[in-house]
């Protein structure tokens, strides 16, 4: 759907609503884990911001969040191959593959409204632009407030 004019709306500082339309260009995508059980299909604008998070999770693996929708985000197969894995606060429901151990998705905690997508389970061969955000998970309530207030 490249070039497709939508509504989106959003708060701004103090809570003031805005609505706006805007242009934009989606690419549909594909990724998923090592072994293939886990597959999954997905829209991203052309250019995406990921998240570099330092937490004690995303630092060891080197998980780089590409944050999308629930509804842009179709899971093809590998709903039986899914194992959750929860700490801390138990809000973020971390789903491994049960045969190869990737994290290809989850439902993080700081976008409840979306799935974080690790950027290196993408399927290669796409030219989506992107730059890095630094997310700071160790202090993650701080870190969340930073990114709810660019909004």
């Amino acid at each position: 759907m490249a070039g497709q004019w939508v509504l989106q709306t959003g708060l701004r500082k103090g809570g003031i609503s805005r609505i706006f339309l805007a242009m934009t260009d989606q690419t549909d995508l594909s990724g998923g884990c090592h072994c293939s059980a886990v597959r999954f299909r997905l829209k991203v604008p052309a250019r995406v911001e990921l998240l570099d998070c330092n937490c004690s999770i995303c630092s060891r693996t080197g998980y780089l969040h590409l944050i999308v929708p629930h509804g842009d985000l179709v899971l093809e197969r590998g709903q039986d191959a899914l194992t959750s894995y929860r700490f801390g606060s138990q809000a973020a429901d971390h789903l491994f593959c049960r045969h190869c151990g990737i994290k290809s998705f989850y439902q993080p905690r700081s976008h409840p409204e979306a799935w974080s997508v690790n950027w290196h389970c993408l399927d290669e061969g796409h030219d989506i632009g992107f730059w890095i955000t630094a997310f700071d998970g160790r202090n993650w309530e701080g870190a969340k407030k930073s990114l709810d207030a660019r909004a």
